[in-house]
């Protein structure tokens, strides 16, 4: 399928800007090109309560959201890690997206800011996201949450680090998780699959932004290696939670998130993965652009339930 209509428009749009890659720029100035991205993503939606708060964290006090669509308790709970390539935006880039989750799904969403790449690398981040996940499950009653229905999911970079928890989740037995929500996950480090090459440039996010975005979390060799930072080179996925991957057809990370379903898939995990035609990375969000954004929301909404309710 050809770019949808909205997305030709919109990515005309973006390079007569002429606002220059991540990786020609500093990170501080990369944050700052790109402070009106919750313009893209449509007037929040009404939901029952946000709750914003701090929690503990590994070295630092995180930022949380919790977006809770009724008063009914328990409720299951979407653990929910942000994109931007580890070092950019906000939550509020994602304020229509998790209400608009929580709202279509009937379940908890906690997002949390995790402390962002070159100034905290690898495995800050991740450790940050990780002890969210923890602290949600040992703080289960008072957040209203059924503790036995709790997942995690991200998108892009975001997707990257719920795989990672997932694959924790597995190893270290700290919780079963029920469900991991990959949206065009950022998986494997050397950037040299098909779809790379085919949409390396032109389409959003480039091939070249993607590997500055790798060499600003990924700061040592060792890295490199971690699964839990590059979760394709897992020897076995043997045991994680069920999965529901989305990608879109026009994005570098298409074949990562194929991929990684495959290797789920071969793996004995259960898996729902679709792929969005005429779409680019950013889709899931970009409420403001697309219509196919709340058509993912949906569609991901309905698989949690699918995982929560089997």
């Amino acid at each position: 399928m050809t770019l949808k209509p909205e997305i030709v428009q919109f990515l005309a749009e973006g390079a007569a800007k002429g606002v220059p890659a991540p990786w020609q720029s500093t990170p501080r100035e990369a944050r700052f090109n790109v402070k009106d991205r919750p313009l893209l993503t449509s007037t929040p939606e009404k939901i029952y309560s946000v709750e914003h708060k701090f929690i503990p964290g590994v070295t630092a006090d995180l930022p949380v959201r919790i977006y809770r669509p009724m008063k009914n308790t328990p409720l299951p709970a979407l653990i929910f890690y942000q994109g931007g390539g580890w070092v950019l935006n906000t939550l509020d880039m994602y304020e229509q997206a998790l209400r608009s989750l929580a709202n279509k799904g009937q379940f908890i969403v906690i997002a949390v800011a995790y402390q962002k790449a070159p100034e905290h690398p690898f495995p800050i981040p991740f450790d940050d996201c990780y002890e969210t996940l923890m602290w949600a499950k040992q703080n289960a009653a008072e957040l209203g949450i059924d503790p036995d229905a709790i997942g995690v999911g991200g998108e892009s970079a975001g997707a990257n680090i719920a795989a990672g928890v997932a694959i924790k989740a597995r190893d270290t037995g700290d919780i079963d998780l029920k469900f991991q929500a990959l949206i065009y996950p950022a998986i494997d480090v050397t950037c040299s699959s098909d779809s790379y090459k085919s949409f390396a440039d032109g389409y959003g996010l480039t091939r070249k932004s993607m590997q500055w975005f790798w060499d600003q979390y990924l700061q040592k060799g060792s890295d490199r290696k971690n699964p839990y930072a590059v979760p394709v080179l897992a020897q076995s996925l043997t045991g994680v939670a069920p999965a529901i991957v989305i990608t879109a057809e026009y994005d570098v990370l298409l074949d990562d998130g194929y991929g990684y379903a495959e290797k789920l898939r071969k793996d004995g995990v259960k898996v729902f993965y679709r792929e969005y035609e005429g779409q680019i990375h950013g889709c899931f969000v970009f409420s403001a652009v697309t219509p196919d954004s709340e058509k993912i929301q949906q569609y991901l909404a309905d698989e949690i339930n699918t995982l929560l309710n089997p």
